[in-house]
């Protein structure tokens, strides 16, 4: 199974350009934060600005938050940078002749549905303002 890391890498470009605002915002630099390829963070970056979660301007490294980082919450960084919004999944291959094959897509559909609902209610509630501070905290205690 292969899980997306699209929330964790766009919520750490967030924070990168907020704690690092004076220092060096290319993607180049970011990218080595998330060890990953600059053009994946380029094009990340490009849907945080048109989301209007970041600004940029052309032909410069200029990033900066688009927001006070306490008006950001995971949930706008989320339903903005995953495709497949669904946390979990059902695997609609099963034997529709077995009594569990038959009835497992349904009722699991409904109880992913609240689990979704509830894990969206939970990061509307948490902020970019609360995870950078987290990050700081941990930081200051090393």
């Amino acid at each position: 199974m292969k899980f997306s890391h699209k929330l964790s890498d766009a919520v750490h470009i967030l924070a990168f350009v907020y704690v690092y605002a004076d220092g060096n915002l290319s993607s180049t630099a970011i990218a080595a934060s998330i060890e990953a390829n600059p053009s994946m963070v380029r094009r990340m970056m490009s849907t945080l600005v048109k989301a209007g979660l970041l600004n940029s301007q052309p032909g410069k490294v200029a990033l900066r938050l688009a927001k006070a980082p306490e008006d950001i919450s995971l949930l706008d960084v989320y339903l903005v940078i995953e495709d497949n919004r669904n946390l979990l999944h059902v695997d609609e291959k099963t034997n529709p002749l077995c009594i569990v094959g038959g009835n497992i897509q349904g009722t699991l559909n409904g109880v992913y549905t609240q689990v979704q609902t509830a894990a969206e209610t939970q990061m509307a509630q948490v902020s970019l303002r609360d995870i950078i501070d987290d990050i700081l905290a941990r930081q200051a205690r090393k």
